[in-house]
């Protein structure tokens, strides 16, 4: 994953380039999408169903790369959320800024009862 939001790279730059500061967030969060959120997080992220962003934690990196350190397990659906074809991470829980965000390698359809789950180590922001 190393398509960045808007926001993201907007604050990377002030940061760097104009000695703006920028805030990293204590806590980021995963979010399903059912449509390419793009880089303005103009995408259909899941609702209802007992979704919810679900929180992420990472490895320090390592040439550019951070790897999730733990499992990220979203609530079992209690309606269909549809098919996830995209993830985003946020800085917040709700509403918030979309961080970074990337198509699933395969799309997941998400039926009453599953359970959408990250192994660790399966998520990867890299920076090139």
């Amino acid at each position: 994953m190393a398509e960045m939001s808007n926001y993201l790279e907007n604050a990377l730059v002030n940061a760097t380039l104009r000695n703006t500061s920028y805030t990293s967030p204590a806590t980021v969060y995963v979010a399903l999408f059912t449509t390419d959120p793009t880089d303005a997080n103009t995408g259909t992220e899941v609702t209802g169903g007992s979704y919810a962003r679900t929180s992420v934690a990472f490895a320090a990196p390592s040439n550019g790369a951070a790897a999730s350190s733990a499992d990220c397990t979203f609530p079992t659906a209690t309606a269909n959320f549809g098919t996830v074809t995209h993830i985003g991470i946020f800085d917040a829980s709700t509403a918030g800024n979309l961080l970074y965000h990337t198509p699933l390698d395969t799309s997941k359809t998400i039926e009453t009862g599953d359970i959408f789950k990250i192994a660790s180590g399966s998520l990867t922001v890299t920076l090139a």
